[in-house]
């Protein structure tokens, strides 16, 4: 398995027990991010044992090719001495530790192969990494909108609300029964004839008394302005 199949692997367990808890969306935000941050701390960890690895073999290929040489000096000497017997073991011996460079050899190259593969994955981490966090403002408002709009939703349509507009409703309908009983005690009571004719006189004695009144204010006007005019004549 691949560091980022293992890695999505762990951030979407990590996520759905998030969403299962119904806890903060900001939470999975940072949390994605600590996530990859910790998966790049192991991959550069992992990185780091492949680098150390490989010096070791480096080094002991070394030594071993220096064996080889030591072991071919030897046989070399043991031929012009005339022993091919001990030249023949020194050239076996030879074939051996040449045997163990050529395992160690192929150690290495897949050391190297596994560190180019680290490589990649750091250089991938690293990218996704600065587009999460360059992602983090945005969708840190983006769920303090929704979180917003989820509060109001949840507000409207709470039970508490429509039972206190139910309240309301009976308070109206109680207040609709009480004004209708009010109103009620003036039906039937309409002017009779007589009233109606007595409302008529009435005005008539008003109008009498102010015509009379006016009389009495107009008189001394008058009187007033009669001696004027005679003296006029003359």
């Amino acid at each position: 398995m691949g560091i980022f199949s293992r890695m999505t692997d762990i951030i979407n367990s990590n996520i759905n027990a998030i969403l299962d808890k119904a806890e903060d969306p900001d939470k999975i935000i940072r949390m994605v991010i600590q996530e990859m941050e910790d998966t790049l701390v192991e991959v550069r960890s992992s990185a780091a044992k492949t680098i150390a690895d490989q010096k070791d073999v480096k080094r002991r290929l070394k030594k071993l090719d220096t064996v080889q040489r030591d072991w071919e000096k030897k046989a070399e000497l043991a031929i012009s001495k005339s022993r091919d017997d001990l030249a023949k073991g020194a050239l076996v011996e030879k074939a051996k530790v040449a045997d163990m460079a050529e395992n160690l050899g192929e150690e290495l190259a897949h050391l190297e192969e596994a560190l180019n593969r680290h490589e990649d994955d750091v250089i991938k981490l690293e990218a996704k990494l600065r587009e999460a966090k360059a992602k983090k403002a945005t969708l840190q408002a983006r769920v303090k909108t929704v979180s917003n709009q989820v509060r109001v939703r949840r507000n409207l349509y709470d039970n508490r609300i429509q039972d206190a507009f139910e309240r309301f409703d009976k308070v109206e309908s109680r207040l609709d029964r009480m004004e209708g009983e009010a109103e009620s005690y003036d039906l039937g009571k309409g002017q009779t004839l007589a009233e109606e004719i007595g409302a008529l006189e009435a005005g008539e004695e008003i109008e009498s008394e102010l015509a009379a009144l006016k009389a009495r204010v107009a008189a001394p006007e008058a009187a007033t302005k009669k001696p004027a005019a005679k003296k006029a004549t003359k």
